[in-house]
């Protein structure tokens, strides 16, 4: 790998999870500490991360939101572990939330070979993967594009949400912490998601683990608004532990590789 792939990988780590270990950087791209040490301060030096005491944190605010296309290609295979132990929640005649994000764009495949549900959205990349499905009833929230994420904000997506009660809704997260609760990057998303929490008889937060822990710029709910949280197999236990003390069903999803690894032979 060329110093300036290894770099560019050490930058979309350190955006995906907010802050990297050397030691961390070392085992995953095989390279010495020395080589690492001095990636970041070349890092540090133009401003694009900042250097702590044995590693690095990003430089970016809690208003940051990483591109759609980043997100999008980060953490796949624990988001789709996460999509299909979420799907396993979902009941014949259900109707349900399929919030914005990644996460649940992942989800919104499993979903559309499911029956005889009815799914409320505001994204369209969902709306997208859901219309060919003849046994599912596509409800679009509409409200003001947002171009990059293509997904609906403002007034008239908080509306639709708030003139249906479904049985269960799939949230995606910006960051979730003990203390601050739900936490999404930027206010209208914010707004939205409020209204789906209010509105659910069964509120699931989809997340991958590199968002746990984290304080986003807007509040959306506080963990007692939730009932369950899917996540991964790389989530912190002793985190998890926590969740769980705020009374917040925890089901960590595995890889498949890892699922065949417990069978018996």
């Amino acid at each position: 790998m060329l110093p300036a792939e290894r770099r560019k990988l050490i930058l979309e780590l350190v955006d995906t999870h907010n802050s990297v270990s050397v030691t961390e950087l070392c085992e995953r791209l095989d390279v010495s500490e020395m080589t690492i040490r001095r990636d970041l301060r070349l890092l540090s030096d133009e401003g694009l991360l900042k250097r702590v005491h044995g590693g690095a944190v990003s430089r970016r605010g809690r208003s940051y939101e990483p591109p759609y296309m980043v997100r999008a290609g980060a953490n796949i295979e624990q988001k789709q572990a996460i999509a299909r132990a979420a799907a396993a929640l979902i009941e014949e005649g259900d109707s349900i939330a399929l919030d914005v994000g990644t996460t649940t764009l992942e989800l919104a495949k499993v979903v559309a070979k499911l029956s005889n549900i009815t799914v409320v959205t505001s994204s369209l990349p969902i709306a997208n993967i859901l219309c060919e499905s003849s046994d599912i009833r596509l409800i679009i929230s509409g409200g003001v594009v947002r171009q990059q994420e293509l997904s609906m904000t403002g007034h008239i997506a908080k509306r639709a949400y708030q003139n249906f009660w479904v049985d269960k809704a799939f949230l995606g997260i910006g960051g979730l912490d003990v203390n601050a609760g739900l936490t999404e990057y930027n206010l209208e998303d914010a707004l939205v998601k409020q209204a789906i929490v209010d509105h659910a008889e069964k509120v699931i937060v989809i997340a991958d683990s590199s968002k746990l822990g984290r304080t986003s710029f807007a509040w959306v709910a506080s963990l007692a608004s939730i009932h369950t949280l899917v996540t991964d197999w790389m989530a912190p236990p002793d985190l998890l532990d926590e969740i769980r003390e705020h009374g917040v069903e925890v089901i960590v999803a595995h890889s498949r590789a890892k699922v065949r690894a417990k069978r018996p032979s």
